[in-house]
Formats: structure tokens, C-alpha cells, sequence
């Protein structure tokens, strides 16, 4: 996996030998070896692509990330499958999770990450973020149970 990202960083610019990309081998929820890795060092974007549906704590590992890890003014970019708006989505998603995350290392289709993120806080004066914009990954009809939110916030 680590080739991958590697290999298209470097299309992007972005590469291991000048600095500019560092991959860390640590799970979203060990903040504390994340900063250690980076000397303490808080990041300007934090991207999470399929991975807050598998921690233990998501609601806890967002918020310490955000405070601990993003600096202010940096971005916090994800692409997450989510619990649906809608009731009859929603209650088939609570039924096929526990099952859904045995084959799936434990991903869990049934969070409201989205949600969490937003009761963050969005505005001028109150709330972790400066600004904040959701949306939906295009063409996906929204009675799918891997219903899926794409976000973008930047930190206050």
C-alpha cells in the first residue's frame, strides 16, 4: 500500500526524499506515537480515507487529533462511509454492521463520523473550525448502505 502512495505523492509533488511526504506506520487512534514521530511538529492537513469507521473510539480520536495533531488554520480532508439520513437506510446499516465488521477488520458502516465532525463547531467565533463544507461522493444513490460523505475544515 505504501508504494501506492508513495508513487502518487510523487505525481503530485509531494515525495519522502525532500521532506515534503512522511507515512507514518501508526493507526489514527496512537496520537501520541504520531507526535512523537513528528517531533512534536503539528501537521497543515490531516486525510482520512475509510479510516474512522475502525477505530475503538472514533469520536475521541477525532477530537484528539484535531487539537492535538492539526495546526491551526490546517485542513481536515475526509472521505468516509457514513449512517445514512435516511430511517430505512439507517436501520439496515445497524443490522449489518456487526456482521459487516468481522470480514472488514472492524469497519463499521453504521457511524454518524459526519456528524461528529460538524458538532465540532463551524462559525466566526465558536467551534473548532473556521469553516466547514460537506457533500456526497457523486452519483451514489443515498439508499446505499455504504452511504458515503466527502468534508473539508479548516481549523480555527
Amino acid at each position: 500500500m505504501h508504494h501506492y502512495i508513495r508513487e502518487n505523492a510523487s505525481k503530485a509533488g509531494f515525495n519522502t526524499s525532500d521532506g515534503s511526504l512522511l507515512i507514518l506506520p501508526y493507526g489514527a487512534e496512537q496520537v501520541s506515537s504520531i507526535l512523537s514521530a513528528l517531533g512534536g511538529a503539528q501537521v497543515d492537513t490531516i486525510l482520512s480515507i475509510h479510516i474512522l469507521c475502525t477505530v475503538p473510539s472514533p469520536e475521541d480520536t477525532i477530537n484528539i487529533v484535531v487539537r492535538d495533531l492539526l495546526r491551526p488554520g490546517g485542513q481536515f480532508l475526509y472521505f468516509e462511509h457514513v449512517l445514512s439520513h435516511l430511517p430505512d437506510v439507517a436501520w439496515w446499516q445497524r443490522f449489518w454492521a456487526p456482521i459487516w465488521q468481522i470480514p472488514t477488520d472492524g469497519c463499521r458502516m453504521d457511524r454518524p463520523t459526519h456528524i461528529w465532525i460538524e458538532k465540532m463547531g463551524v462559525g466566526e467565533t465558536v467551534g473548532v473550525w473556521k469553516e466547514g463544507r460537506v457533500w456526497g461522493k457523486e452519483n451514489e444513490p443515498e439508499e446505499n448502505l455504504l452511504w458515503h460523505r466527502v468534508g473539508r475544515y479548516v481549523k480555527r
